[in-house]
């Protein structure tokens, strides 16, 4: 098991330093690429030997569970669709002089980081740990945003900066908290931070001390997740950056900062009841839907409008974390998944439309059906799955997600969430259908797809399919993670 998790966060850190060693070439990009799937087979592999159980590497710093598998594969999936990407699209933009070799090699050394970063978030097992890797993630993906190094790359990288530092910050001040508590429980000073640990201790934590670490957690990590308040960064930063980083920002790393909140939600339950972090993660994610669904009727981007849908479908993971049952739970983590890969095959598609028109203006953009099978069929695909039509696995998810909501009573909850989905998907639909239906310009530029970039999709759209038509092992796995995660 150990074994398996270090070669999780190994691969892509050898692929990073081999990259900074010798520069952007077509075969370093690739063992990026191969680092991924080796992210994606470790995941599988630990998913069929882990089963039901949960193991603890030796001196307590790493776990596995079905909760690390699930997000191991999410991690696998859309990393290796991105990384096997960003070989087709780094190299258009060195043709396009959109950026150069040391921008490239610049690129080449951090998506690797970027997607260790993460496996060491959702597979650490000191909170401490992890709220390292989470501001790694940060740190890494601000020099991804500017890549292009436009006035406008830069503002945005900026404000990332500056509002997740606060986010984070406050995440640190709820670490220390819960440290704090754990050590007056009683948990030995070493170990104070382990999950384990604090899973055993949790309910004779000092309730007021928790329910202040639990606030703090919830906004801090809520701030990288994108919800309200802290929610302002991400539309810019996924507008900005390139088109494989913006799929591995909205498809995964939303998930892997909100599985944060997963981990700790029963520590605080245990210590303070279940109605303190249940009625704020109501509120945010109501909220959250509510600034997503608004904001989504007014866009003219196609990647700002990407970037809102994210909004909107976190929003609806934390509704459903707040429920907490072993339904809700499961058709979270299904969800997730299935945004991942849909949300991965719009950046992607979306990316090739930028490069041909340079521009992401929705109005700049028409006709990409016509001019493009691929790019806009892919793009077709992926706007289906992200709307939650079947037989794609976010309509199951919703389905169940809003059964669990009015198994808990929480009717209001569930009509208001539904409203607001309504009007996102009214807008989705809309600027989808001008993009890719409209007439094309007898001047249009031709889309251009690079053979990596067509591979990504191709596989990406089958994925979805894949996952819609039939969940498989899977369901036994989310419905482990959910029990394990003190679901009922």
């Amino acid at each position: 098991m150990t074994a398996l998790l270090l070669a999780c966060i190994f691969a892509p850190i050898v692929a990073s330093a081999v990259n900074l060693v010798v520069g952007w070439r077509r075969w370093t990009a690739t063992l990026t690429a191969l680092s991924a799937v080796t992210v994606l087979a470790c995941g599988v592999t630990l998913g069929v030997r882990i089963g039901s159980a949960q193991y603890v590497s030796p001196g307590g710093l790493l776990r596995v569970d079905a909760l690390s598998v699930t997000m191991l594969i999410v991690i696998g999936v859309v990393a290796t669709l991105a990384t096997w990407a960003s070989i087709g699209y780094i190299d258009a933009e060195l043709q396009h002089g959109h950026t150069d070799p040391n921008g490239a090699r610049l690129y080449g050394v951090l998506a690797p980081a970027f997607v260790a970063a993460m496996v060491v978030a959702v597979c650490a097992n000191n909170i401490g740990v992890i709220w390292v890797a989470i501001e790694a993630t940060t740190v890494i993906t601000a020099f991804l945003v500017g890549h292009r190094r436009t006035k406008t790359a830069l503002e945005a990288t900026w404000k990332y900066v500056v509002i997740c530092s606060v986010g984070i910050a406050m995440a640190f001040l709820g670490t220390v908290l819960l440290y704090f508590a754990a050590q007056q429980a009683g948990a030995p000073d070493a170990q104070a931070l382990n999950l384990d640990v604090l899973a055993a201790y949790a309910a004779r934590l000092d309730p007021g001390v928790a329910r202040l670490a639990g606030g703090l957690l919830l906004v801090g990590y809520g701030a990288k997740v994108g919800l309200v308040p802290f929610h302002t960064w991400l539309a810019d930063a996924h507008s900005q950056a390139p088109a494989p980083v913006s799929a591995l920002m909205s498809g995964v790393l939303l998930s892997v900062a909100f599985s944060v909140l997963l981990r700790i939600k029963p520590i605080v339950d245990a210590a303070t009841g279940p109605t303190f972090l249940r009625t704020g993660l109501i509120v945010l994610g109501l909220a959250t839907l509510l600034v997503a669904a608004l904001m989504l009727t007014v866009t003219g981007d196609v990647k700002r409008m990407l970037a809102y849908s994210s909004m909107e479908n976190m929003g609806l993971v934390a509704i459903a974390a707040a429920v907490g049952t072993t339904l809700a739970i499961a058709a979270l983590l299904l969800h997730v998944l299935a945004h991942g890969v849909g949300k991965t095959v719009l950046f992607l598609a979306g990316g090739q439309m930028q490069v041909a028109h340079d521009s992401t203006a929705i109005a700049d953009i028409t006709g990409v059906v016509r001019r493009s099978r691929l790019v806009g069929g892919s793009y077709a695909v992926g706007l289906i799955v992200l709307l939650g039509m079947p037989p794609f696995a976010i309509f199951a998810s919703e389905l169940a997600i809003a059964r669990s909501l009015a198994d808990a009573g929480l009717a209001a909850v569930l009509a208001t969430a539904m409203l607001l989905i309504v009007v996102a998907f009214a807008a989705l639909a809309r600027n989808a259908g001008r993009m890719l239906l409209g007439a094309a310009p007898e001047v249009a530029p031709t889309i251009v797809v690079p053979a990596t970039v067509a591979a990504a999709l191709l596989a990406g759209v089958a994925a979805s399919v894949a996952l819609g038509i039939t969940a498989g092992p899977l369901t036994e796995l989310l419905t482990t993670a959910a029990g394990q995660l003190g679901a009922v």
